[in-house]
This record gives C-alpha cells, structure tokens and sequence, in this order.
C-alpha cells in the first residue's frame, strides 16, 4: 500500500500495467475492495486488466462473479488470452458451472488456445470438480505436450473425486513417460495412497521425496505425516513429524488426529501442549482432535476448558465440533452439558441426533434413549444403521419386546433389515427379550452371515438357557469358513458353561490356543467361568493363571468359582490376594465371598466381611449382599439374627431374601417363619412353583400332611406348575437330557438296569431310601420307585455305562439336589470307584469316597 501510495505521488497510476500489477496485488492479498475500486477507474480496459480482476474474484473465492466479469469481457469484444481463460475456468471449478465450462471450452478452442498447456490443464481440473471424470481423463488424453502441471491437475482430479487407487496407477504412467515429478505430485500421490490404503506405494512415494531432495518440504511432510498416521505406521508418522523444522497448523493436526485415532490419547494431550509451546494456536481441527482425546480419557475439566476455547474462537462453531463436544460430555458422563450444547444447534442433524442418542445409552439410560429416538423420528431427520442399533441396545435392556418389533419394521421399510449392524443389534435385542425364535429367523434370512451374527445368536441362545442349541452352530460355523474370533470363543464357551458341557469346552479351549487368544483377557475370564461350571476347579485355576493381567472380571470369576464348589477357605485367600494386588473388589466379587463363606459354613468371617465392606471398600450392601447373609444366618439355625437383619434392611426385602429364610425355614422345620415367607413370595413371585414346593417340603418335615395337601391343592387353583427336574450329562460331545421318569433315551432299558444293579450293593452298603421326601400320596414301594427314576439317578446311570471306568461323571440340574439323591450319589461313587459330580442351583457337590465336599450341608 506504501508503494501504491508512491506510484500516486509519482503521477504513474494512469500506466494500465501498474494499475493491473496493483489489481492483481490487491486480489492475491485478499484486499479485493481495493482491487474492484481500482479497476472500476480504468478507462480503458484491456485483456490483462480483465485477466486480472477475474483472477481476483476467483483468489476470494467469489466464483460466480468472476464467471459474470468474463461473460461482460466477452460481451464487449476483448480478446482473451490464456489467464483470462484459466481464471474464469477456475470460476467455473468454484460454483461447479458445468453447463458455463463446455461453452468456455467451445470459446478457447476457437480462440487457438486449446493447445496452450496452461488452459489445458485447468479445463481438466475443471471437468474433475463438476463431476465429469470421464471428459477430464479424456481431455489429458488429448493433450500433446503433457507437463508435470498437467499430471498434477489429474492427480487431484482423481483424489478429489475419491478414485484414489486409479490416481496411484497415474502416478506410475507419469513416471514411465519421463516426466520427473515435483513436490506437488508427491503430496498429490501421498494423499491419494492415504485414500486407498496402499503403505507400500507410500513407502516408495517416501522414498522418492527423499531421492528427489522434496523430503523437507512442508507440504510433502505433513502428507508423508497424514499418511502413515492413516495408513497405521505411528512411529512413522512421529519420525517425519519430528524431522520437520518448523511445523505448521497443518503438521501439528497430523500427528495429533493420528495419535488419537490409534488410541494414543495421552500422547495426543502431550503434543498439544508442545503445539502451544512452540507459540502456534490451536485451531478448530486440533481442538477436535482434542475433544477426542478428552472423550476416551474421560478428563472432564481439559474438556470444558477446550469448550470454552471453541467459544472464544468462534461463538457458532460447525456441526462437527458440536458433535464433538456431545460426545466428549457424554462420555464424561456429563449427558446435561451434552444437552446444553445439542440444544444449542440450530436444526440438528442426523449426526448430532445420534451423538446425543449414544450418549444417553453409554449413560444407560435406556428409557430416555428410546424417547429421544421417537422425537428425532417425529422431527423428521432420518435415521440410519447406527440409530437403529443404538436404540435396539437400549430395547434390549429394558426388554421391551413390543418395541424391538416396532423397530424391526421400521429397518425394513427403510432397507436396513440386511445391514450387519442393524441384523446383529436385532438378534441381541430378541435374544435379550427371550424371543429367541425371532432371533434364530433373523439369522437364518440374512443372506450373509458373519463372525458377529454368529456370535449374536450364540449369546442370544446362552442368554435363553439354550447351550445346546448354541453349540448345534458350532459345526455350522466352521463349514460356512468363517473364522472364530475372541468374542466368538468366549459366547461358545460361555455355552458350554451353560451346560456344563465339559468335553465341548475343552475343544473350543483348543481352539482358542490355535488362534492365540489364551492371553485375550475375555477368552480367558470365560475358559475359568465354563471350567468353574463344569466342575473342574483345577483347569479353571490353570486358566486363572494364564490370564496375563487380571482385571476385577477375572479375581470375581475364579472367587465365584471357589464359592461355588465349597472350597471357602480358598476362595477367602484369593480374595486377600487380590486386594494386596490393588485390585478394588466391586459389588459382585462381594457377594462371591459372602457366598464362598456360606457353602463352607463360615459364619463368623461371612459377618466380618457384611459389617465392614462400606468401611473397607467403599460399597454399601445391596439385596444381593443381604439375601447371602440372611442365608448364612438361617442355614446356620440363627433364625432369630436372620429375620432382625430382614428387619434393619434399608429397602423392602425382595424375592432373593424371602427365598432365603424359606429355605431356611424347611431346614430347621420352622413352620411358622416359613409360612410367613411363603406368603410374602406369593405376592412377589405368584407364577413360581419353588416356594409352594418348598412350603410343602417345610409341612411334611413336621408330619403336618393335611398342610401339604392344601399347599398342592393351592398351586392347582392358582395355576401353578411345578417345574420338572431336569439333568445334563455330556457323553462324546453330545449333550443328553433326562426328567423325572424318563424313558424317551435310546438307552433306557440298560440305564434301568444299571440301577438294577447298583440295588443290591446299595442295600449291603447301608442305603436305605428316604421315602418322607417324596410328597405324592401313594405306597411306600412306590415312592421307592419313584425315588429311583429322579432324573439325576438315570444321568449318573447313564454316565455309568457311557463312559470309560475311572472318569468322573458331570451331571447338572436345573433344581437343587434332593437329600435322597444326595445320600445315594455317596453310597455310589464309592461303590463304583468314580467321582460324581453334581451342579445343582445352588452349588457344586463332589461325590468322592462315600463323601461329599459340602460336607452335608447346602
């Protein structure tokens, strides 16, 4: 501008040269006002003049002006010449003026300057941004003397128009004809490498900056940057970013969105602050990366802080960061500042309808999850797969099986009923609601099924109680080719567990090893889970050990483990062994000790633990923690401390604690303490069979038979079915079924003679059947008989003839052992020389020797 002043004082501002060296000053420096004010006083305009203005509108990016100038230009009879043509040609790029562009390109080529490269390769550019690729690659084809500009503008036209890999194959015919490429190639070429995830040809494109001499340019740098932080390299990345001598905005955003999108979020906060000590400010894109950051990290007040350098920046910031800060509060568990700044857009879109929705269902909470969904569908938005199966979570947690089909419908009418995401959050969300039919037939009518479908229905099945049918996929798994990942292993396992199939477990465990997942920490908290429920506490200990760093899930599962088999003692020592590691117990690693200490009898210690768990560890007794502790008491025959602890209770007692002292009650033969209980789960629990059969149980032990008439004529009036005992015995990877009664096996007769058999040397043993268990009213002789056909007896009989001699027989069932089957497992594994082990309800009971490791009391 001083020199403007000077050329005034000097008398040269009426020389059209200098006046259209200031206009295109003026324009280049982004001071257009000055540069119109100056051509606007031209008196007589030439084509450089025009040149010059046009140029300048489209440097300012005003597009459709510059076009407009060209048109007036044109109008008058200037004769253009190839800057004027390149300029409005870049005008016409800006607005995406195709219809503009063809007739300009009619204009140039009669002109003669068709064949000038400098408005050949802008005319390619041209036709890339309006769309026409095709007429773009067919116009460079058409150029005779191709320059490195020429490449260049290809290059840019491919990548902008998302055809990277084509544009890295360009690359390679460039080189092949000779033309040497520049530092502009190169980014051109990195970028594209980036888009189609070729490392390789950016390794090479690397080394070509480097053989070149452009290795230090900037704009080659924070590709090479952008690149490897994209394409998985870090380190790379980090080793380019830090040979840059002085890095810009552009470099320092490079690094810090590769750090954050690999997870490195600590790393990410650390460059930020060097970022601000080298004197640059953070813009827009830094702070979004940081809010990123911010959000994995969980660090609440550096997000507030970048909140309010956005406001300062700019106080109505885009889409993208508001979406940003959403996610960063919401994750923060910070879901009100999340609503403060969701409310604040104008119109949302669908991106923030489903940040907000997100961060709702992270928060858990699922009832304002589904509502928000039904208002963003009411507004009118859209949705896509990922509301979808954001808002089928929530369904599945609040197991709204009406809504889950609603949303089915509505991913069918909008195409999305074969997306994998969708198909996998409805299969989640069936199972989860026990609609598991649904579930199967989702499945079966995708025309593609993948690792996580599979897995789905795996977990839908377990969730169901319906291990089997989920190991029947197995098989169907492995003949489609697909391959079993680490959250795949773990459902099949946790199958297994389901039901107690022990042999299956163990040839899943092998395949765990295979693929490398026994140091996955979910693999290996369910290979100690399933070998807890099979029965062998021994393996779920080696796989214990294996597991490289326990976290909380892993310490709860083998305690649990320990609870449920009755070693007490060992269960409390592990327990002290994690919270010497700094391992915090929560709520449910609480209960397994409280657990672990009532199988064992241990009720001391079991009160020790209840009294000084909020003192020690912070956490306040929940129902769970009360019904163990009640149970303890009652089991124990402290029935008065039992029901004064019901009656200290901060909350109404649930059907958990209730349960407990009918038990109890039954045990130590309290009538009137179980009938108190019983009436209150009648009122909790109308439709379950257990506490009538448990009243029942309490009457007979005291002789009172017209009660237990009276309790069955109760349950025929109500409705009530008892729910048959059932039994799971695994023979040869097939898992067999047995009730009360059964003589559906295709081995019955030989399971009746096996027991038979056993008559005799139970008799000479001293087995003697406690027929006062059994509550129908018939002969004695047949309740005997009836004794003998209880579903656990025909499992171990079957065990018996199905399998080796010497192997221990697993059996689980789905009640709690009865004390005549209880008695007549300890007269059998000694006289058979065989372990038997038994899952009930309850816990775990291992027949050894005429013994029992409960020691008789469960």
């Amino acid at each position: 501008m001083q020199v403007h002043a000077h050329v005034i004082k000097s008398g040269y501002l009426n020389d059209t040269s200098l006046r259209n060296h200031l206009i295109t000053f003026y324009g280049k420096c982004q001071a257009f006002s000055y540069a119109h004010y100056l051509f606007d006083d031209i008196t007589e305009l030439d084509s450089v003049s025009w040149s010059s203005i046009i140029s300048g509108y489209v440097s300012n990016g005003y597009g459709e002006e510059g076009v407009l100038e060209f048109v007036e230009m044109h109008r008058l009879g200037v004769e253009c010449n190839q800057f004027a043509f390149s300029s409005v040609l870049k005008a016409c790029s800006i607005v995406k003026d195709l219809r503009t562009g063809r007739q300009i390109h009619g204009v140039v080529v009669n002109s003669g300057y068709i064949s000038d490269v400098f408005v050949a390769n802008t005319l390619v550019v041209m036709y890339a941004k309006c769309g026409e690729l095709l007429d773009s690659r067919r116009f460079f084809d058409e150029i005779v003397e191709r320059n490195v500009v020429s490449w260049n503008a290809l290059f840019s036209s491919y990548v902008q128009n998302e055809c990277c890999g084509e544009a890295v194959c360009l690359f390679g015919e460039m080189v092949l004809s000779g033309i040497k490429p520049n530092e502009f190639s190169l980014s051109s070429i990195l970028n594209a490498c980036t888009g189609a995830k070729d490392y390789g040809q950016g390794r090479r494109v690397h080394a070509f900056l480097i053989r070149l001499g452009y290795d230090s340019d900037p704009f080659s740098a924070n590709a090479l940057v952008d690149m490897y932080a994209k394409l998985g390299d870090l380190e790379s990345a980090i080793s380019v970013f830090e040979k840059i001598a002085h890095p810009d905005n552009v470099s320092w955003n490079a690094i810090i969105a590769g750090c954050v999108s690999h997870e490195y979020h600590d790393l990410a906060l650390e460059l930020l602050v060097d970022m601000r000590g080298s004197g640059l400010i953070p813009n827009m894109f830094t702070l979004s990366s940081i809010l990123k950051a911010c959000a994995a990290l969980e660090v609440k007040d550096l997000g507030r802080q970048i909140h309010s350098s956005l406001l300062k920046m700019n106080n109505k910031f885009d889409l993208f960061v508001s979406v940003g800060l959403i996610d960063m509060y919401a994750k923060c568990n910070l879901i009100e500042d999340a609503k403060l700044v969701f409310n604040s857009i104008p119109k949302p879109d669908l991106i923030a309808w489903n940040a907000m929705i997100s961060g709702y269902c992270q928060k858990g909470d699922d009832k304002e999850t589904v509502s928000l969904f039904f208002e963003m569908h009411k507004e009118g938005p859209g949705f896509n797969q990922t509301t979808l199966s954001t808002v089928l979570k929530s369904i599945a947690c609040l197991q709204i099986k009406d809504m889950g089909k609603q949303i089915h419908a509505l991913s069918v009418k909008s195409g999305f009923e074969f997306d994998s995401y969708v198909v996998n959050s409805l299969i989640d969300a069936y199972g989860k609601c026990s609609l598991v039919e649904d579930a199967t037939r989702i499945f079966k009518e995708c025309p593609y099924g993948d690792v996580v479908s599979f897995t789905s229905l795996v977990t839908a099945y377990v969730q169901c109680g319906k291990g089997d049918e989920a190991l029947k996929l197995f098989p169907l798994f492995l003949s489609a080719g697909l391959k079993l990942d680490q959250f795949a292993c773990s459902s099949l396992v946790n199958a297994c567990a389901n039901i107690s199939a022990y042999e299956q477990g163990k040839q899943i465990h092998v395949h765990v090893l295979k693929l490398g997942f026994m140091f996955d920490v979910f693999a290996g908290n369910a290979l100690v889970n399933m070998y807890a429920k099979c029965g062998s506490i021994e393996d779920a200990d080696r796989a214990f050990s294996k597991i490289p760093e326990k976290g909380i899930v892993s310490w709860s599962a083998m305690i649990g483990g320990f609870a449920q088999h009755g070693y007490g003692k060992e269960a409390l020592r592990l327990f002290s062994q994690m919270v010497k590691d700094g391992v915090p117990p929560n709520h449910i690693t609480l209960v397994s000790v409280l657990c672990a200490c009532n199988h064992a009898g241990m009720v001391t210690e079991a009160k020790e633990y209840f009294e000084s768990m909020e003192e020690l560890y912070g956490i306040k007794p929940t129902e769970e923690h009360y019904a163990c502790m009640i149970d303890i008491l009652g089991r124990s025959g402290r029935l008065e401390e039992a029901v004064k602890l019901l009656d200290e209770m901060p909350f109404k007692a649930n059907a958990a604690v209730w349960g407990a002292l009918l038990g109890a009650s039954k045990i130590h033969k309290n009538v009137e303490l179980g009938r108190r209980a019983a009436e209150m789960l009648f009122v909790l629990e109308p439709e379950k069979s257990g506490t009538h059969v448990l009243l029942a149980n309490t009457y007979a032990a005291v002789g009172q038979w017209g009660d237990v008439a009276e309790v069955r004529k109760l349950m025929r009036s109500s409705k009530v079915k008892k729910e048959p005992g059932m039994s799971w015995v695994e023979v040869k990877d097939k898992v067999h079924t047995f009730i009360v009664g059964d003589k559906n096996h295709s081995r019955t007769e030989e399971i009746y003679a096996k027991l038979d058999e056993l008559s005799d040397p139970l008799d000479k043993a001293g087995y003697v059947p406690m027929v006062e268990t059994d509550l129908h009213d018939v002969e004695e002789s047949e309740k005997q008989m009836l004794l003998y056909q209880h579903s656990e007896k025909l499992a171990v009989a079957f065990g018996l003839i199905a399998t080796p001699a010497g192997t221990p027989i697993r059996v689980k069932k789905n009640l709690r052992v009865c004390v005549d089957c209880h008695t007549f497992f300890k007269f059998v594994c000694k006289i058979v020389s065989r372990e038997i082990i038994v899952r009930d309800i309850n816990r775990f009971h291992h027949f050894r020797d005429g013994a029992c490791s409960c020691g008789d009391y469960w």
